[in-house]
């Protein structure tokens, strides 16, 4: 053990708040280790609605705090990736005859000084939220509200008629699980060591470092490491590795919470999201995706606990279908859905009556009783940025003279390129390799930015990339994820580094898996 390094940071959890902090802390210096028992951003990090938003229906519940700082974050983060994030404007209909629910904040307000309202959410409040959330806050690219008469706008068509007017707002999509990979990607050129499939087994914990075990899923090798400083940023099993694996004893929990998603063949051709209120309190978006599809969702149920996979439950699939339908003309069957997909947030138990109630606040809590340990609660993927520079605080008193924040404005690999210059990048990349079809190109720009022209290299034609996998997947871009995306199996590619699984067969996906588990076999070798 005397021979083993001792690092400053051992951060246990490879989702976007584990990758977020050790891209920070390593760009400060700090020598850092990541674990993550399996592939980066496999849990909750791959499994959101995809969105850099403020949160509008947080406002219901009075969290000015996160709304705004969510607010701020959606440009500092569009600016750094306009590769993988993208503006989107959101529709959000609205009747004055809809009813909700009445147990928000706000709506219990409303009650006390007007209770002839009880139930209901006039425009007049629709508007007073979407003025905050316009003011709350600064905008340089994105624009603001505007109110849409649906009898004329496009994005009425597919609507019930019962639907006169809109509102409509801005916020962002966000390809998530590329945002976990480019930020690992990043700490790793900063001085990190990421190790995928590994599992924290146990850590002991000394005056002055912490004794690490791992196992390495692929080879079987358990292994010793030492750290000044823990970080537990295990997400959905923050208070089962606080209290199993590390043996601490503490009151802070998580409540896990499952979101469920559908996606269905395309319901409209226009590039805006639907926005959608329910009577239960809940909201739902529908979202263009990938193209040829709509992404619907999601649901907020209580989950049991972390190692139940999460699925999309028969009832949830038809609840979000039903949903749906009460806007749009044309009726949401479960026949329709061709995919399905759940996650499980590991929300800070508050102790709020309900699932859709608990905040989405994150706690950081350090305890330097021996040598630091530092906790991760809950948090949403809008401010991972924010929350690693307030983990970097709350590190900095263990480790004293570290250097300021510097994030903030940095591009994320193949980021370093305006947001408004994504077209001109495409064609730029269609008139260097002429064999791209206009998907192919922008596939890839959406997903690489300025890094395709390494993906593909000295290609001269489509035969050059290797085999063909379809759907535009080819050896070359296989081969590059796995050399520099972690990538191991073909869920990982397929599912969270792409959606591409969406678009082959059964025999196509295994062909693809077979192809990157013996590419990485002889990697391991």
């Amino acid at each position: 053990m005397t021979d083993t390094p001792v690092t400053d940071l051992f951060i246990i959890g490879g989702g976007i708040n584990g990758c977020g902090i050790a891209r920070d802390a390593a760009g400060r210096g700090l020598s850092v280790t990541l674990a993550e028992m399996k592939d980066l951003g496999w849990a909750t990090s791959s499994a959101s609605t995809k969105l850099f938003h403020g949160g509008l229906r947080y406002l219901e519940y009075f969290e000015f705090r996160l709304v705004r700082e969510a607010l701020i974050e959606r440009e500092v983060l569009l600016k750094a990736m306009p590769h993988i994030s993208w503006p989107m404007r959101f529709v959000l209909p609205f009747h004055k005859d809809m009813r909700f629910d009445s147990e928000t904040p706000t709506s219990k307000l409303l009650t006390t000084f007007m209770p002839w309202m009880k139930g209901r959410r006039p425009a007049w409040l629709i508007r007073l939220g979407l003025f905050l959330y316009d003011s709350l806050g600064k905008r340089g690219i994105l624009p603001g509200t505007a109110k849409l008469d649906l009898t004329r706008d496009e994005a009425g068509k597919v609507l019930k008629d019962k639907f006169k007017t809109a509102f409509e707002y801005s916020d962002c999509w966000v390809e998530d699980a590329r945002l976990v990979v480019l930020n690992a990607r990043d700490a790793q050129a900063r001085g990190a060591q990421i190790l995928t499939r590994t599992e924290v087994l146990s850590a002991e914990r000394h005056s002055d470092h912490w004794v690490i075990r791992t196992r390495d899923h692929a080879s079987g090798e358990e292994r010793e490491h030492r750290a000044k400083m823990l970080v537990n940023a295990g997400g959905p099993w923050v208070a089962d590795v606080l209290h199993q694996k590390l043996g601490q004893n503490s009151r802070e929990n998580v409540r896990l919470v499952r979101g469920s998603h559908i996606v269905v063949p395309k319901l409209f051709d226009h590039g805006r999201c639907y926005f959608f209120q329910g009577t239960d309190g809940r909201i739902i978006f529908a979202i263009p995706y990938e193209q040829d599809f709509t992404l619907i969702g999601t649901t907020d149920a209580d989950h049991p606990d972390p190692d139940t996979a999460p699925e999309c439950t028969p009832e949830e699939q038809q609840y979000l279908a039903d949903f749906a339908s009460e806007y749009f003309e044309k009726p949401v069957t479960r026949d329709d859905i061709v995919w399905t997909y759940s996650g499980v947030r590991p929300l800070y138990d508050d102790g709020a009556s309900s699932a859709t109630a608990a905040t989405r606040e994150y706690v950081l809590t350090l305890d330097q009783a021996q040598a630091p340990l530092l906790n991760v609660f809950g948090g949403k993927i809008t401010t991972y940025r924010k929350l690693a520079e307030a983990a970097l605080a709350k590190i900095g008193e263990a480790f004293p003279q570290l250097p300021d924040d510097w994030t903030a404005g940095v591009a994320l690999p193949g980021g370093d390129f305006a947001v408004t210059d994504v077209e001109k990048l495409t064609a730029k990349l269609a008139a260097d390799y002429p064999f791209l079809t206009p998907y192919w190109a922008g596939r890839l720009i959406r997903a690489y930015g300025t890094e395709t022209w390494e993906v593909l290299g000295d290609a001269k034609t489509a035969g050059d990339l290797g085999e063909d996998f379809g759907a535009t997947i080819t050896a070359r871009e296989l081969d590059w994820t796995i050399a520099r995306e972690w990538v191991r199996a073909g869920d990982d590619f397929l599912w969270r580094r792409t959606k591409l699984g969406l678009r082959l067969d059964e025999a196509q996906r295994a062909a693809v898996d077979t192809y990157i588990q013996g590419k990485a076999a002889q990697l391991a070798a």
